[in-house]
């Protein structure tokens, strides 16, 4: 390896390869005679707390059944997943089983560390799980691993300070929403804000990027072409959007610098749109409070128009160089299509029980029917009507960096270092070179 790997700071690297340099090289993996199992790694995010325990629950009935080939997790913090599944793959100590964020797909492809899904897996994820899930787990038309996390955009809002500006229901188009978004701002004799009426935030991407392509979506724009080769955000739908979020900002109704994670916790915002994981957060952090939480479908531009959201997502795949890949897929189609009773006469699979346990969904939208129809979390269902029409986020080699640096332009506008228009050139300019470089 030459340099640091595209896309990866410097500080990161060097941290991965301090661990490296540490001994944190993968485990023995044994040759499958008796007495010698293989062990495969699988190296994930569930770094700590509930997502931990929910994977390492399955994994330990794998390895309490099966004799002839073992699984270890090992884990990182997802700041630093994909600097470790680059260096450690330069260095040959990649683990054998991935679960990249899909956004990364492309360049994990480019790089050689992804290896495509046999025959018989493709066949299963194409006819498992939702378009969009395949979509995300796919580069180039070849399907790579097994959607786990499958996340959808909608707008959650509170239904307290809706009712307490006369407002009945959840805006529907995005006259509706700003409309909405202003009636629900509220401030104080001296001007301060109490309440954001949308919750616009800089905080990190899924606030900045994520509500942005949403938003693209629904008003049937996409953020890349269609052959990954350039932006196609400088468009009437990508102007349309800066727009909205122009006004929004320069009325009031959003205040980019405040933690909306934070703010609507706590009742100062009235609406935001967000991926449903957040709705386990938001139930287990809220309390009582939780009860004013509803979800809808993110707006869109006019009455009549088809909905459409952003989609993103991890899966499970096998690294290319894996001395037993064959060993890997066999643990992956058991976790992924093997099925557990989850009440009388129904059926789920292990990664989608797995999933609804930490307050997040699959792909396979018939689990989650039978998931969610025993008690689960009637905020959980708009996501899951939106597996059926949500857009893949784009994941063609350059797309981390391509995400960056539209996050940085949004923000740009929305502190007013930039207009729409400066801001919709700029994002062509610089992601144009970077997708094209990358390909």
């Amino acid at each position: 390896m030459t340099g640091v790997p595209h896309g990866l700071s410097r500080r990161r690297f060097a941290l991965a390869a301090t661990l490296l340099a540490a001994g944190c090289a993968a485990p023995h993996q044994g040759t499958g005679r008796p007495g010698d199992p293989v062990v495969l790694t699988l190296l994930s995010h569930y770094a700590s707390g509930e997502l931990k325990a929910a994977l390492q629950g399955p994994v330990d009935e794998w390895n309490a059944t099966h004799h002839r080939v073992k699984v270890r997790t090992k884990a990182v913090e997802f700041d630093d997943l994909l600097t470790t599944f680059m260096v450690r793959q330069a260095a040959g100590q990649g683990a054998d089983i991935l679960q990249p964020y899909c956004l990364w797909n492309g360049q994990l492809v480019r790089a050689g560390v992804l290896r495509p899904a046999p025959p018989e897996d493709a066949a299963e994820i194409t006819r498992g799980y939702g378009a969009a899930a395949v979509g995300s787990a796919s580069v180039g038309g070849k399907v790579y691993g097994y959607p786990t996390e499958a996340q959808t955009y909608a707008l959650y809002y509170n239904k307290r300070l809706l009712r307490e500006s006369g407002i009945t229901h959840p805006p529907r188009t995005w006259r509706e929403l700003e409309d909405t978004a202003y009636r629900t701002t509220r401030r104080d004799r001296y001007g301060n804000t109490l309440v954001q009426g949308f919750g616009l935030s800089t905080y990190d991407d899924s606030t900045t990027v994520g509500q942005t392509l949403a938003l693209l979506n629904a008003a049937g724009g996409t953020f890349v072409s269609g052959d990954g080769r350039r932006t196609a955000i400088d468009s009437p739908a990508g102007r349309a959007v800066l727009d909205l979020e122009h006004r929004l900002v320069g009325r009031g109704a959003s205040e980019p610098g405040v933690n909306v994670y934070k703010a609507f916790q706590s009742g100062q915002v009235a609406m935001v749109i967000s991926a449903g994981w957040w709705t386990g957060s938001l139930k287990s952090q809220m309390g009582a409070a939780y009860r004013d939480v509803a979800v809808a479908p993110v707006p869109v531009p006019e009455p009549g128009d088809k909905p459409a959201t952003l989609a993103t997502g991890f899966m499970l795949g096998v690294n290319a160089s894996s001395a037993h890949p064959r060993e890997a897929w066999e643990f992956l189609r058991w976790l992924n299509t093997g099925r557990v009773r989850v009440g009388k006469g129904a059926t789920v699979t292990r990664m989608s029980a797995l999933q609804v346990s930490v307050g997040s969904l699959t792909g396979r939208a018939d689990d989650m029917r039978t998931l969610l129809g025993k008690g689960g979390d009637p905020n959980l269902r708009p996501f899951l009507d939106a597996l059926g029409y949500a857009v893949p986020e784009p994941n063609v080699p350059g797309a981390q960096q391509a995400k960056s640096l539209l996050r940085k332009n949004v923000e740009a506008l929305w502190t007013g270092q930039q207009s729409v228009e400066e801001s919709l050139r700029t994002i062509r300019r610089q992601v144009d070179q970077e997708v094209s470089r990358s390909w």
